[in-house]
């Protein structure tokens, strides 16, 4: 079996970071991310879930991610995945489209994949370049013409669709869960506060939002300690003061939604890279 790697990047001058992985068989469960995900498949097939959509995904398809667009994937073919990825955060996003549209919004990709892409070889090359820190403005260059392109045949503007099909009672779980993540909520909490029954809350929440309360409130927990993370915090105490137990039950959670171990992650902000 080939031996696995995952290697990370992150580059000052976008200001977006770039992940690698090889060799791995492991299953990505249900969960979504702050920032944009731009992505391939450079080897392996996966059965990809986003959004309550299934896909089968190969090499040459491009996938597209918009912040908490919730997905999954496993394997499909027995075979590893060899896969990669440009992390970009909403404010770099914003930026770019402003350069590009004249326009400061933060667009929203219809797709979350697009088959046999054209844009892949270049998407490639701006990810080779970041491995590698290679200087210059050709990264530049390649990284506005490469969103260009994804804005103008993917993107939509305005307010995301499933936004406005939320009902009042899910808003006020997201919004109970965003701002009171570091707490111990139990779901009698939640039932009082819009007044459903537990079981109703749980499918009609699961319904409209592709993922379960209780897998929304760990995917807010771990986004919330990876900002920690960034700042220098001690996992320890990034992992109490974002609701976790101990940072044993952290570290699990961590490397099954990000792909990553905590000091793997940690060192992007100290060496800029890390491989293992």
């Amino acid at each position: 079996m080939e031996q696995e790697t995952r290697t990370v990047k992150y580059d000052t001058e976008l200001k977006v970071e770039a992940y690698s992985f090889k060799g791995i068989m492991q299953k990505f469960p249900n969960h979504f991310h702050d920032y944009y995900v731009i992505g391939f498949i450079e080897s392996g097939e996966r059965c990809l879930s986003c959004k309550n959509r299934e896909y089968t995904i190969e090499p040459g398809d491009l996938l597209l991610f918009n912040p908490r667009d919730n997905h999954t994937c496993e394997q499909t073919d027995g075979r590893t995945l060899d896969y990669r990825c440009i992390n970009v955060s909403p404010e770099t996003m914003s930026k770019a489209a402003f350069e590009i549209t004249g326009k400061e919004y933060l667009p929203y990709f219809a797709p979350p994949v697009v088959f046999h892409s054209e844009l892949v070889p270049l998407l490639r090359e701006l990810h080779m370049i970041i491995m590698e820190e290679e200087r210059g403005f050709r990264k530049e260059e390649i990284f506005f013409f490469l969103l260009e392109q994804l804005i103008k045949e993917f993107s939509e503007e305005g307010i995301e669709p499933s936004l406005a099909e939320e009902n009042r009672e899910t808003r006020i779980i997201c919004n109970f869960l965003e701002e009171n993540y570091m707490k111990n909520i139990t779901l009698d909490e939640l039932s009082e506060l819009t007044g459903l029954s537990k079981y109703y809350l749980l499918r009609s929440f699961t319904k409209q939002k592709g993922i379960s309360p209780y897998r929304y409130l760990e995917t807010i927990r771990i986004d919330r300690a990876k900002k920690l993370l960034e700042k220098g915090v001690l996992p320890i105490e990034a992992a109490l003061q974002t609701g976790f137990a101990d940072q044993s039950h952290f570290s699990n959670f961590f490397k099954k939604f990000i792909g990553l171990t905590l000091k793997q992650y940690m060192n992007i902000f100290t060496d800029t890279s890390i491989e293992k």
